[in-house]
């Protein structure tokens, strides 16, 4: 099955120049490497530029730079008219807490993209509303980056179905090995899975047109459903049946995760705060974001035929 023509966009970019922060990172090397197909000057902020050789290949500059650390990327803004922000810890090592990391990462950027006089930030979010920890640490990176006046455009994706979305892995893993499991009640819960290739269209769109500055964009794909409809869907992909399912109402977020961390090879640090964030409903409730971009996000089974293509290609370079 391929995937529609599901990339076109009728902005035409007013940006000369783009900063991208994350972008050696699951969706940031994406769009650093769409851009890199434009007219754009692009711009990649890494700690480590020996990570980043594909998108200097790719003609892309590479700058080094680290958001916790503001005399880094004074030198990285400047020039930059548009700044795209990718970049979200979850809790990775478990060395510090995830969401004040994340708040002061984003103040700094903030800040630096003031002193440099840049016109706008397109920041990824996630969408749902809640108790989740992952999700309000969302919530508080986009009050950060908007903290300096500089004007944002906020987009606010729903699960992204592709091979390093960590809540599309947890999802894999489980399917791909276990034939029954117990499941905690958020496998009913309502989610508008999208494609990252759809995510990453809707990114350069909105990098390329400085009208929504100031927006709130909900991102979603085609297809409304749940997280046991996801596990379905995936388990089509897949060419197996659909895991059993014996839902119970006592697992907690804590025992989720030690029970993910059993099963699937989701880091420890991220497991909780992503079960509570799967637990949180994420269903676009004002579409007309999307509907300023002519882009046609791909149905449910195109976009795990490709998440599942992109998995085992990623094992056979492992």
């Amino acid at each position: 099955m391929t995937a529609p023509s599901c990339a076109r966009s009728r902005a035409v970019s007013t940006a000369d120049a783009v900063l991208i922060a994350g972008a050696t990172g699951y969706i940031g090397r994406r769009v650093a490497l769409r851009l890199s197909d434009t007219q754009l000057k692009t711009r990649c902020l890494a700690r480590d530029p020996s990570k980043a050789r594909d998108l200097e290949e790719a003609g892309c500059e590479v700058v080094k730079g680290d958001v916790l650390d503001p005399a880094s990327l004074k030198a990285a803004f400047e020039g930059i008219d548009t700044a795209c922000y990718l970049v979200h810890s979850m809790g990775r090592g478990n060395s510090e807490d995830f969401a004040e990391k994340d708040r002061r990462a984003a103040a700094n950027f903030a800040e630096a993209a003031k002193d440099a006089g840049v016109k706008r930030i397109v920041y990824l979010g996630g969408l749902g509303e809640g108790k989740s920890e992952h999700l309000r640490s969302r919530e508080e990176t986009a009050t950060a980056l908007a903290s300096t006046g500089v004007p944002i455009t906020y987009l606010r994706a729903a699960v992204v179905v592709g091979g390093g979305s960590e809540s599309f892995l947890t999802i894999y893993y489980l399917v791909k090995r276990l034939p029954f499991m117990v499941t905690p009640k958020w496998t009913v819960v309502k989610t508008q899975p999208i494609a990252v290739e759809d995510v990453v269209s809707y990114i350069v769109a909105a990098i390329g047109d400085d009208s929504i500055g100031g927006r709130e964009i909900e991102l979603g794909g085609p297809t409304v459903t749940t997280y046991g409809g996801m596990m379905d869907a995936l388990a089509e992909a897949l060419g197996k049946r659909p895991p059993l399912c014996l839902r119970v109402p006592f697992l907690t977020p804590k025992l989720s995760s030690l029970w993910l961390g059993l099963v699937t090879p989701v880091d420890v640090g991220v497991a909780r705060p992503l079960v509570e964030g799967l637990a949180t409903e994420t269903v676009v409730k004002d579409p007309s974001g999307m509907a300023l971009f002519e882009i046609e996000p791909r149905p449910l089974p195109i976009a795990m035929d490709e998440a599942v293509r992109e998995m085992e290609e990623q094992k056979k370079k492992s």
